[in-house]
């Protein structure tokens, strides 16, 4: 009987994920990853955090209700080099980080999969909605969840081959609802628990105090420029601002500004109109290839730009070793520095790379 480690979150997901895999033949272990919260940081639960002190006290009830093992991962260390130190060095240098693929990939999978293996387990297992194929070229590819409005293979793009050969999904079969349906008929207290937040170590939202707190740096205040370099404003620290942001600009300039560009070097952030915002082309690096091995000719994909990015059509080509440049069809806006473009072939995820 092969062994899975699955990653409780205290949430539905992994709740049924856990169930589903039981009720499959599979030895289960249940573990939740404390990677953030201190015993008194219960503020994150309140907000729908997914790692603290009453993740873990649903966790250990589904656990007991489902009757399998259960235990809980210290993986701060890990979660703060690979995350939040991560996390805050790019703001400073004037990019928009994910954290959330950052922690998919070194936390969730690269530490839990290690420490998983060494206590005996063949597989570890989430609750997130994607599916795993190993195609006919012998490459494991994420494919979207079956239900298109849920899919969380954007977020999952960077996992490796090994990480994938070794990973169970099996949540990416169902919709939210029938998830719901299933932890109620088993009675599980989880079954009406809202969804968790992404950025779970930033509960309100102000990623600036934190960033703040975390660094102990100050954060000087800068010029508004347009891309002429004409000063049009002063703003309070880049760490405020992302590309493509309208709100929240302070600046009355009779016309709806944008944010095009931000310039760590000088302090200042770039604002310009709607048209100015939009383009075709971008540049990303620190691929990974996921369908495919490789990119040995230009090839028409879909791409997202960003987690709730519908998508577009572009033409991609490897310009570098570590370089691709996506052409797209029709211009796109808000091309975000520090952004993952995640790269489609048909359902599966070809690949991807973070936006230069």
């Amino acid at each position: 009987m092969s062994r899975v480690v699955v990653g409780m979150s205290g949430g539905v997901d992994s709740s049924v994920a856990a169930w589903l895999l039981k009720k499959q033949g599979y030895d289960v272990i249940g573990v939740t990853m404390q990677i953030w919260q201190d015993e008194d940081a219960c503020s994150v639960e309140e907000n729908g955090g997914c790692c603290g002190l009453s993740a873990v006290e649903d966790a250990r009830r589904v656990a007991a209700a489902l009757d399998i093992p259960y235990y809980v991962m210290n993986f701060k260390e890990e979660f703060k080099k690979q995350v939040i130190d991560y996390f805050t060095e790019e703001y400073l240098n004037g990019r928009t980080p994910n954290p959330c693929i950052a922690c998919n990939r070194y936390v969730k999978w690269e530490a839990l999969l290690n420490r998983s293996l060494s206590i005996g387990a063949d597989y570890i297992a989430t609750g997130h909605y994607a599916r795993i194929e190993q195609l006919e070229n012998g490459r494991y590819a994420l494919r979207r969840a079956s239900v298109p409005g849920k899919d969380q293979t954007y977020a999952l793009y960077n996992l490796t081959q090994d990480q994938l050969s070794r990973t169970l999904m099996p949540d990416g079969e169902y919709s939210k609802e029938q998830i719901r349906r299933f932890a109620a008929d088993l009675g599980l207290q989880v079954a009406d628990k809202p969804d968790s937040q992404d950025i779970c170590f930033v509960p309100d939202g102000d990623y600036a105090s934190f960033i703040e707190e975390a660094t102990e740096k100050e954060i000087r205040e800068g010029n508004f420029v347009t891309p002429q370099g004409k000063v049009l404003g002063r703003h309070k620290g880049i760490i405020h601002y992302t590309v493509g942001q309208r709100k929240g600009l302070g600046l009355a300039l009779g016309y709806p500004a944008f944010v095009l560009e931000i310039r760590p070097e000088t302090n200042e952030v770039v604002v310009g109109t709607y048209e100015e915002s939009l383009t075709r082309i971008l540049k990303a690096d620190q691929l990974n290839f996921m369908s495919v091995p490789d990119l040995p000719e230009p090839r028409r994909v879909f791409a997202k730009i960003r987690y709730n990015h519908k998508g577009a059509w572009c033409i991609v080509e490897k310009t570098g070793t570590d370089e691709i440049t996506c052409t797209f069809e029709e211009p796109i806006r808000a091309v975000t520095p520090g952004q993952a473009v995640v790269l489609y072939d048909g359902e599966y995820v070809l690949g991807g790379g973070t936006i230069r």
